[in-house]
This record gives C-alpha cells, structure tokens and sequence, in this order.
C-alpha cells in the first residue's frame, strides 16, 4: 500500500459533535447540590458530618470489608543517610495486602505522617527516597517526590505506603520491570474492577490509608496527638480525602491537587481515573471537600504554572481556596489554613514542611 492509499483510507470530517459542551451546561446546572447553605457554626458542624457520610456513600466505603491487620515487619534496616526502615505488611481487607516503608527519624520522634504517592513515582519508593533505584532517582529530582524522607529528616515518623495500583500493588496489567510498569500505577484497571462493585479508586485508598491510622494507633509507640499526612499529586488526593473523612488526622499538606472540578477534571477530561467518581461533582466540589478539614491544620500548595489547574490557572485555584477559607473564618481558625504557593509547574516544593511547624 503506497502513501496516496493510506491517506485515502478516511475522509475529512469538518464537524464534530461532542458531547463536552453539553456536559459543561449540565455541570453548571446541577453541580455543588450538597454544598454548605448555613450561616451558623453550628450548622456547619452538622453538615460536616453528614456530608463526610455522603462523600464516604458516594466513594463505596460501606461497600469495604473489614478484617484483621495482621500486620507484620518483614524488613528492617538502616539507609544511607542512617535512618531506621521497616517494611511494613498490612491486610486492609480480606487477602489484600499494603507494603508500607516506616522511616524513623533520629532521636525522640516529634511527630508522626502518613506519606502519601502520587502517580509515577513507583509509590512508596520516591516518597520513601530510595534513589539507589536509577528510575526513582529521577522522578523524585523531576517532582521533588521523597517528601517521606523530607520528614524524617525534619524529625517525624513517616509511614510511606503503596496505594493500590502502586509499587508492589499494581495489578496484572503492570507486573513486569520495565521502567514505565515500574512507575506507572493500574488506576485505570482498577477503577474497570471497582465501578461494577459500587467501589472506587479513591474510596479504596481512603479506606486503606484508614487502616494504616488504625494501625499507628495500635502500635502505640508513636506521638499521634498530631497526626497528619502529606501527599502530592495524587497523593494530595488521598491525602485531601483522608484529612476529609478522617477526624483522626489533625493537619494535611495537600500538594498539587486543589481545584475546580469543572476545569480541571471535566474540561481536563484525559486525567487519571482514580480522580473520578460517580456523583461527585453533583453533590460536592474540590473546595466543599476541603473545609470538611476545618478546623484542623490545612496546608493547600499550589504551582502557578501547573497544568491541571486548568485553562484559568490559579483563578480556578482560588475559588476553591475561598470556599475553604469561608469555613475557617465561620470556624475562628483562619490561622489554621494556608495556601503556599510557588513558581513552576507540577511539583512539590518540600519548603511547604516548615509551616507544619509554625501553626500554618
């Protein structure tokens, strides 16, 4: 077949009809249904509960099923900078495991994390900083991803674990050793086995992150007076759900992940599939979601030029922010929410840490 032929094998359409546009009317007319319509904190207080139990619904939390931890330390060793590294096995549900990377810091612990991984970093591995492996060395210099190593250095007990699809958690369609398997994750085959089942992928990593704080409690050797977690990218998105639903957890960095639904995941409609849930944007946006984190410490960390801030950039940042800092003010916690934000693209800036430190 010669080069004319192949280009005579399809016309030239010179019209598309896509369903976008109507989409975009339909988000408009029913989105953000569930939001908080009150003025008193204490109905807020009331619609905090009540939507955590919507969103829960919503993400198929009911539909998980409980079982024993068992959990077991199968590692432990010492890294090149001298830290302490357990490798941590847990059942979050029946016959499913998460390997989890404990890194202590040296002295007394002045705190404890959850570290939570995005996408392309092979999962508990570039947060953890293990740069020994060539591929991690250089997502975490492309993303500034060990942010678990970062706070070990600053002296927390940072638990890094494998979400699911992640690490030694992706399913069969990325077990092999090849670079893009290695650090690429099964959300897409995931979201394909939960969706039938009224799961999902958020809903999933919630409800594992969930275990692991049940499982910080049980050892009980740790401070969890303060516990918190730290994610970016799609770690910021487990993290914001996690802080979301999880009185337990009392500050959260969420890094790269605060914006409009409606630009960022449905105009931007190629993201990965852990970020869509079925409902979703008609019950709650990005920024609903986040004050249900108030009054608690919340460190939002958005990059001007980040792509998946959509077409507006930061004003589409911004009016998530205001929803959330509408929920600090009713709450006189204004002090307790930060939005830091820095030059560049999608990454994570590991200075965002040192407002843990300070109240926000």
């Amino acid at each position: 077949m010669d080069k004319q032929e192949k280009e005579n094998r399809t016309i030239h359409i010179g019209q598309y009809y896509g369903s976008l546009q109507g989409m975009l009317k339909k988000f408009d007319k029913n989105a953000r249904s569930g939001r908080f319509m009150g003025n008193t904190k204490e109905e807020f207080e009331i619609w905090q509960k009540e939507m955590r139990v919507r969103l829960g619904e919503l993400a198929g939390l009911p539909r998980m099923e409980e079982c024993d931890p068992d959990p077991k330390v199968i590692e432990c060793m010492e890294t090149e900078e001298g830290f302490l590294r357990e490798k941590l096995l847990l059942q979050v549900e029946p016959d499913v495991r998460m390997p989890v990377y404990i890194l202590f810091p040296k002295g007394e612990p002045k705190g404890t994390f959850l570290a939570l991984p995005g996408h392309m970093g092979a999962g508990k591995y570039s947060v953890a900083g293990c740069r020994e492996i060539p591929a991690v060395r250089d997502s975490i210099e492309r993303f500034r991803y060990d942010y678990g190593l970062q706070l070990a250095r600053r002296g927390y007990v940072a638990l890094c674990p494998d979400n699911r699809g992640f690490g030694e958690r992706r399913d069969e369609a990325l077990q092999g050793d090849s670079e893009e398997q290695f650090l690429n994750s099964t959300c897409f085959q995931l979201a394909h086995m939960a969706e039938p089942l009224g799961q999902t992928v958020i809903g999933m990593c919630t409800w594992d992150a969930m275990r692991l704080v049940d499982y910080v409690f049980r050892r009980g050797q740790w401070n969890t007076e303060n516990l918190g977690c730290v994610g970016f990218s799609g770690g910021g998105m487990q993290a914001l759900w996690l802080a979301a639903l999880d009185v337990r957890i009392r500050r959260a960095v969420v890094s790269g992940y605060m914006y409009g639904y409606r630009d960022s995941l449905l105009e931007l409609n190629g993201n990965c599939s852990c970020n869509y849930v079925p409902g979703l944007w008609q019950l709650a946006d990005m920024g609903d979601i986040g004050s249900l984190i108030a009054p608690r410490q919340l460190i939002v960390q958005s990059c001007r030029d980040d792509h998946l801030n959509g077409r507006r950039g930061l004003e589409n940042v911004y009016g998530q922010t205001s929803v959330i800092r509408e929920a600090y003010a009713l709450l006189e916690r204004e002090a307790l929410f930060a939005h830091d934000i820095r030059e560049g693209g999608h990454c994570f800036h590991p200075e965002v840490l040192e407002l843990l430190d300070t109240g926000a």
